[in-house]
């Protein structure tokens, strides 16, 4: 009965011994990085369709006057903004100009070309 008990013991041992060998690593150290805090980027407020009838107006005083305009990004980061128009009494889109930001205002990115539309 003795020789039960020891190889109970033994069998219970054997694993506890074998975990306390393993020992614990110390922590790594973390490294103290600062992170630059980004610089606040200047963006212009989005084009409406009064801005850009005022942009057209001022670009091409002797073009019929912009009756309806819708503007959008020209892409994902992209800078640059397009907008489809109609002038006069046309309602639909039939014309369209890019804007481009310059100087801290929205310019016509092409104005003869816009005008000649």
């Amino acid at each position: 009965m003795k020789a039960n008990l020891l190889n109970k013991l033994a069998f219970l041992l054997v694993p506890l011994l074998a975990l306390a060998a393993c020992g614990e690593e110390p922590a790594a150290e973390v490294a103290q990085t600062q992170v630059a805090t980004p610089e606040p980027v200047a963006t212009l407020p989005a084009p409406n369709q009064a801005l850009f009838t005022q942009l057209f107006a001022d670009a091409c005083p002797e073009a019929e006057p912009v009756n309806t305009a819708v503007c959008r990004r020209a892409g994902l980061g992209s800078d640059e903004v397009l907008c489809e128009f109609g002038l006069g009494e046309d309602e639909y889109l039939r014309n369209d100009a890019t804007l481009t930001p310059g100087d801290g205002q929205w310019t016509l990115a092409d104005p003869e070309n816009v005008c000649a539309s």
